[in-house]
């Protein structure tokens, strides 16, 4: 036992006289150029005031492939050309009183037929016929009011019925020594008319004669009416200056609507508030429109989807060619180095647009050896940035053996070429010395066996 003792005494000597012996990596504060701060709430809020601002992904991995200019298709849609047609309420009934001028009176324009007796023998006398078809004569009513009869001279007849402009006439015969023998009538009517217009068949104007006219019978010489709207068409009447209105409904069923006696100078207009045609092309167009919007929209989504796919391509193969780069490390990156008694010695790569913590370095490379490592005993090693020290280096401790101490860790931000240090335990240190110098002790102990 005594010899085993004296051979390790005498190894460890001659190990150490050879300069063989095993160096423990450790921290220590030396000439100024190491300064050793512990870790704490305080002192972490100092650490990570130091400027820093991590690198940034390429603006590529930000875009998105939407966006551009907005649906273009087929271009703005053309603007309606009819107006909708909105059916009004229910058409008020205003019949026009019931009216009675009186026998016709001669007007201006009018034309009368003047047959007066024709001078003969007896047989031409007694065929009375054949001599007043030789003696008729027609005259229009000038615009004084008079005709002009030979050897007879002007009469003033307007504003009379026939039966005063016979004696009239008589009259005036008389005086000029002729025989007053004769006939009169009127041959065209057209002093007094009344003009039809709107939804018939044929607008016209219609003269008033001898025979009263009526609404039925206006309409049915302006070839009657010509509408498919029965329901909000109705019959206007404008008579001195009054406005008069009929559904068509109520003129179609009441008899004595259709009857209704017209006077010179009325306008009867048949009008439709809701006109079906106009309508159904409202429709037909609006229909049309939105066919052309659907189509257009359709279009522009095509050309929408299109467009974001080259984009989506482009962008991927951006992305693509930098994930490139990073994994042949072409790209300025930014480090953390682990060392020490941790599970795997490396450099740890601080993320992009963000920090990273001592707990994100450390955990990210599988923490440190259990079994070996001191967690009394963690560093990190950050260089100095005052200008002109670029020797001082600052030592964060972070005592781990209190393991509520890690919770600072996560807190302590990196900076670029931090250096994570895990000192090795005590016991770790001999068992390493030992592993080193006990197979030269062997040696050693052999060769002096020997001798």
């Amino acid at each position: 036992m005594m010899l085993r003792y004296f051979i390790l005494a005498v190894g460890l000597v001659t190990l150490t006289g050879c300069g063989v012996a095993y160096i423990s990596p450790r921290v220590t504060e030396t000439d100024g150029k190491v300064r050793v701060l512990p870790l704490t709430a305080d002192s972490v809020r100092v650490a990570n005031g130091s400027s820093y601002r991590p690198k940034e992904l390429p603006s590529v991995f930000f875009a998105n492939a939407g966006g551009g200019g907005g649906l273009r298709g087929a271009g703005a849609t053309p603007p309606a050309s009819l107006d909708r047609q909105n059916r009004p309420a229910a058409l008020e009934m205003r019949l026009p009183p019931n009216v009675n001028p009186g026998p016709y009176e001669i007007g201006v324009g009018d034309v009368l037929l003047l047959a007066t007796k024709t001078p003969g023998n007896t047989v031409e006398e007694l065929s009375g016929l054949l001599a007043a078809q030789n003696s008729r004569q027609g005259y229009t009513v000038q615009d004084d009011g008079a005709i002009a009869i030979p050897d007879v001279g002007r009469v003033q007849i307007a504003g009379l019925t026939l039966e005063e402009a016979e004696a009239q006439l008589f009259q005036s015969l008389v005086e000029n020594q002729i025989d007053p023998t004769f006939s009169l009538e009127i041959a065209e009517f057209n002093s007094k008319r009344v003009s039809l217009g709107g939804a018939v068949a044929k607008p016209t104007v219609a003269p008033v004669t001898l025979t009263p006219l009526t609404l039925d019978a206006a309409l049915a010489a302006a070839g009657g009416i010509n509408t498919k709207d029965l329901d909000y068409a109705s019959i206007r009447l404008y008579r001195d200056g009054t406005l008069y209105q009929i559904p068509l409904n109520e003129y179609l069923r009441r008899p004595a609507v259709q009857k209704a006696r017209l006077v010179d100078g009325d306008s009867v207009f048949v009008d439709t508030e809701y006109e079906l045609d106009k309508a159904q092309a409202y429709f037909r167009e609006q229909i049309t429109l939105a066919q052309f919007r659907q189509t257009a929209r359709i279009q522009a989504l095509n050309e929408l989807n299109s467009e974001v796919s080259l984009r989506r391509a482009v962008l991927q193969e951006s992305r693509d060619n930098f994930r490139s780069q990073i994994e042949f490390d072409a790209v300025d990156r930014d480090y953390v180095y682990l060392t020490g008694e941790v599970v795997k010695p490396s450099r740890f790569v601080l993320p992009f647009g963000q920090t990273a913590s001592l707990a994100d370095a450390l955990f990210d490379n599988d923490g440190f050896r259990n079994e070996t490592a001191n967690p009394s005993q963690l560093y990190v090693l950050r260089g100095s940035p005052e200008p002109g020290k670029p020797d001082l280096v600052t030592a964060w401790h972070l005592n781990g053996s209190d393991a509520s101490k890690f919770l600072l860790a996560t807190k302590m931000q990196m900076r670029p070429n931090d250096v994570i240090f895990i000192a090795e335990q005590p016991i770790t240190r001999w068992n390493r010395v030992l592993q080193q110098f006990i197979p030269s002790i062997l040696t050693t102990g052999g060769a002096l066996a020997v001798q």
